[in-house]
């Protein structure tokens, strides 16, 4: 019953969607043309056109809607996953819009009505699918367009499992009990859930207690049950779920992928790949150049204040190691005096340095003897946002002492980062930076890195860590 109401739900969704795109079609003829907002040299052209094509861009757009899986049951999905995939579904189909009209090669259609369309249909279709969803959400925290729930298993990896349903009831997954293994498991109770039965029970629990989902949370040690269970269900109207005992071994953004029809587990992925490169890179190539254009005139000054108190280069040069433990040559204003670390060697920074020059201590707190770094930017060889790169010196004992310490290395190096803007930076806890730049790892989204920077010129800037 639920299988048709979430077809109902998403056919309603279909019907709703085109009748926002056929809307901002025509809202947005009318705005260019009809606002008063943008001159129309070349007259105001017929509005059949527009009309005429009304069905071929709704269906354009909903084909690529359903080829892109908006239209595939999203329980399980956050908001932003559908905000995010409606941006990019209509995008493209703006731009194969976009190109269909230079091959039609007819001046009636104007690039600016496009791209309004492609605002207006974006803003209307993320509209109105987040207050679908956030109403779906709150309708199933109260109890209603529930999905009925078996767990096969009582161990850690099941109980992890039912705990994370209880952290997200918007998701509507109601659990109706555990299946046990043994005799004396039935009628006993976990995390507060009874044990309803027994392995041999499920194909006639699945039908008389109407459950929808059957997820097996087993053990790799109980291989043969697993085999057993599945085999027992080939011809159950349930749909089965299998969660892999490989968490413990899972490290950054684990997760499982679809090579040729065969499910393949990630333990272990860069969120860099496809797209988010280019997307990541180009962020840091726009942003690094139009800071750089707006303060050149900031690091000629401070070249020159720095040129004034110290002997040798402006710049310092050290070798740090970035992405996959490449290592590039870090770009700073000098702070220290030219010969700083001739008789103590590579040490961490540390307040109350007496190696630090009047101009350096400025700098430092302030952090803008990091702005230099804009070039590595541009260069490549650094992100806007990322774990920061550490010497090479520091990471051999790091690696040795400090768990997980060289995921961070799957990441480009960053100006800024997770840790900085949290106050993780300069001589505080090793541990809780890897375990906040972990986190940005797992998290990463080109969102996260605007948050990222905002946080940074809000309160990263200037801290008392940061000497």
């Amino acid at each position: 019953m639920l299988k048709k109401y979430s077809q109902i739900f998403l056919s309603a969704l279909v019907v709703s969607d085109s009748l926002l795109i056929a809307i901002s079609w025509l809202g947005s003829y009318y705005l260019r043309f009809f606002s008063g907002w943008w001159e129309t040299p070349l007259g105001v052209p017929p509005l059949d056109p527009y009309l005429n094509l009304i069905f071929p861009v709704v269906v354009l757009f909903l084909i690529n809607y359903k080829v892109c899986g908006l239209y595939h049951p999203l329980r399980g999905k956050s908001v932003w996953f559908d905000i995010f995939k409606v941006i990019k579904v209509n995008l493209v189909s703006s731009l194969l819009l976009t190109s269909l009209l230079f091959f039609y090669r007819d001046d009636t259609f104007s690039r600016l009505t496009v791209l309004l369309f492609f605002i207006s249909a974006t803003v209307l279709i993320v509209t109105s699918h987040s207050l679908i969803r956030l109403g779906l959400m709150a309708l199933r925290r109260t109890g209603r367009n529930l999905r009925h729930v078996l767990v096969v298993g009582t161990g850690s990896l099941a109980q992890d499992l039912v705990r994370r349903f209880e952290l997200h009831p918007e998701m509507g997954f109601h659990v109706v009990g555990f299946i046990g293994e043994f005799e004396k498991d039935r009628n006993t109770r976990v995390k507060g859930y009874p044990v309803v039965g027994l392995d041999e029970d499920i194909p006639n629990m699945v039908k008389d207690r109407k459950i929808d989902h059957l997820f097996v949370s087993l053990p790799l040690k109980d291989q043969a049950r697993l085999e057993k269970t599945l085999a027992s269900l080939k011809d159950a109207p349930v749909d089965i779920k299998v969660i892999p005992d490989l968490f413990r071994f899972m490290s950054l953004r684990g997760g499982v992928d679809d090579f040729d029809g065969l499910p393949v587990v990630n333990l272990s992925e860069s969120p860099l790949y496809g797209w988010n490169i280019v997307v990541k890179r180009a962020s840091d190539i726009i942003i690094s150049t139009l800071i750089l254009a707006l303060i050149w005139p900031l690091l000629v000054l401070i070249g020159y204040l720095v040129k004034r108190e110290t002997t040798g280069s402006i710049l310092f040069r050290q070798e740090r190691m970035g992405l996959d433990g490449k290592l590039f040559k870090i770009l700073k204003f000098r702070t220290m005096r030219e010969d700083a670390e001739q008789q103590t060697g590579p040490v961490w920074a540390q307040a109350q340095d007496n190696r630090v020059t009047r101009i350096g201590k400025i700098l430092r707190k302030t952090s803008m003897d990091e702005l230099p770094q804009l070039w590595n930017v541009l260069r490549g060889d650094m992100s806007l946002v990322g774990p920061r790169p550490e010497r090479p010196v520091f990471v051999e004992d790091f690696r040795k002492s400090v768990p997980q310490y060289m995921y961070r290395t799957r990441m480009k190096a960053g100006m800024t980062g997770w840790a900085q803007v949290n106050g993780w930076r300069g001589n505080t806890s090793i541990e809780k930076r890897i375990e906040h730049d972990i986190y940005y790892i797992q998290h990463w989204s080109w969102f996260f890195d605007m948050k990222i920077l905002v946080m940074t010129f809000w309160k990263g800037l200037i801290h008392k860590n940061a000497y």
